[in-house]
């Protein structure tokens, strides 16, 4: 089979702050954020965010990620995306990335809504007029009318989050991420949403897509992820996990589940 994403026992870590620099209580605060202390010396704190993650996706794999809050699932659709570079390991990715990780990412509250879809457009490697030729389409599935044309930083986080979901899936979709998506949106929008990735999901090679919702992922992938304060702890076929007692599901000698 064709490999779509691979990590090869990665690992990211990253400075968050100077002791020396810093309150107590925002030493606290910083705690809270997930993953795990590392200290090196110095009064660099460093956060190992994930651990030596280690799986293969395939064309046609579509992976759900789950994990309680700050397991590292945002962090990792960040580091498939390039956003971040591992400290350790390798990632491969064959295809275009398209992504719905952060609704803010690469809109420009300053610009309009249109002047945004096109931006967002060459970031994904798009000239002008193919993001012209798409641009009817992507203002009418937005639902956005007239307000595509004021500057984003007039919108809603509702009518951001209709934008970069519509860019998202309607030039050439090939790996899709997304992070707990349209978890702003408004219920129609989100029905009108959930037909559309349907939609993509025959035509993009893959996705990765980051929730708390089980039965979302049951819906949606064939293949599962979890993660626990930055590490691996399962990663297989969705039915092969047990999300009532958060443990693989049992099987016996044939492989059959008990």
């Amino acid at each position: 089979m064709s490999v779509l994403i691979r990590l090869n026992y990665v690992d990211l870590v990253y400075p968050v702050y100077s002791v020396r620099a810093q309150s107590l209580r925002n030493m606290m605060v910083n705690l809270s954020v997930g993953g795990k202390l590392l200290k090196d010396g110095s009064d660099i704190i460093h956060v190992q965010a994930l651990s030596r993650l280690n799986f293969t996706l395939n064309v046609g794999d579509r992976l759900g990620v789950i994990g309680h809050n700050g397991a590292g699932k945002t962090t990792l659709l960040k580091l498939v995306a390039g956003i971040y570079e591992p400290t350790r390991g390798h990632i491969e990715v064959n295809g275009r990335i398209s992504s719905m990780i952060d609704v803010g990412l690469g809109l420009d509250p300053n610009l309009t809504g249109r002047d945004n879809i096109i931006n967002m457009g060459r970031m994904r490697g798009f000239t002008t007029r193919q993001i012209q030729l798409q641009m009817d389409e992507l203002i009418e599935f937005s639902d956005l009318g007239s307000f595509i044309d004021l500057p984003v930083k007039t919108f809603s986080a509702g009518m951001a989050s209709r934008l970069v979901f519509a860019v998202s899936t309607t030039l050439d979709p090939d790996i899709l991420l997304f992070d707990e998506w349209l978890s702003t949106g408004d219920a129609d929008f989100i029905v009108k949403a959930k037909q559309r990735m349907d939609s993509l999901l025959d035509k993009s090679r893959g996705m990765i897509l980051a929730s708390h919702s089980f039965p979302m992922i049951q819906l949606m992938c064939n293949k599962l992820l979890v993660l626990d304060a930055g590490e691996q702890v399962y990663f297989g076929e969705v039915d092969g996990w047990d999300f009532n007692s958060q443990k693989p599901v049992a099987r016996d000698v044939e492989g059959q589940m008990s």
